[in-house]
């Protein structure tokens, strides 16, 4: 049985991710370190430390040798000031039905200053439990961030449905013991193979979650 929806934020509920990637090379390519777009794109669902430092490795350059706190820091400012959110509407029109049958969570990858900003500005009382890359030890793909959000709503992992758009998202639900349906916003569609249901497109997505109900 239903009794949670756990939606992902960057790509399910915001077009937010190619905001990330602008601003990650803006700030990055200050201090002469240019990332590669595609590598971001494939580590979305990740913290944002966790890409950075990914990245930094492949590029041989010792994360220690520069002041990462602070260039992230600087990446949330201008990341907030700059970009113009743009919520997908036909998501956000219906979960406050969906909230009437369902607990409703959302995990991010995202630093919690901007999960934060987004939730006020376009989901408020929305969501039963708001989790951010920084309220995890660990972050997609590991399972972590799923199941601290079936424990803050109370609900068994089996008892819930994730709606992820990214291959690391896909694998944490998958590895947390829960249903995953995925839409392919930013990445081909082989790259989700592991979700339980691919959907072309968020008005299929929009169509199953309201048949849950």
């Amino acid at each position: 049985m239903v009794k949670a929806l756990i939606f992902d934020m960057d790509g399910i509920l915001i077009d937010s991710m190619p905001h990330h990637v602008k601003t990650i090379n803006r700030v990055f390519g200050a201090v002469g370190i240019h990332l590669d777009e595609q590598t971001i794109y494939d580590m979305e669902g990740s913290r944002t430390v966790d890409i950075v430092t990914h990245i930094l490795k492949r590029k041989n350059i010792d994360p220690a040798s520069l002041d990462i706190e602070g260039l992230l820091a600087q990446y949330q400012g201008e990341f907030k000031r700059t970009a113009k959110f743009k919520p997908f509407e036909e998501i956000r029109a219906i979960l406050p039905e969906l909230k009437k049958s369902f607990l409703l969570a959302m995990v991010s990858g995202a630093d919690r200053s901007i999960v934060n900003h987004i939730v006020d500005d376009f989901f408020p009382g929305i969501f039963d439990a708001v989790i951010s890359g920084e309220d995890v030890s660990k972050g997609k793909p590991e399972p972590e961030p799923f199941l601290k959000a079936a424990r803050m709503l109370e609900v068994n992992p089996a008892d819930c449905v994730v709606v992820e758009n990214a291959k690391k998202g896909v694998e944490a639900a998958k590895r947390a013991g829960m249903y995953c349906v995925a839409v392919p916003t930013y990445v081909s569609p082989d790259k989700l193979e592991r979700a339980d249901r691919v959907f072309d497109n968020h008005g299929e997505l929009v169509r199953y979650l309201l048949s849950l109900k």
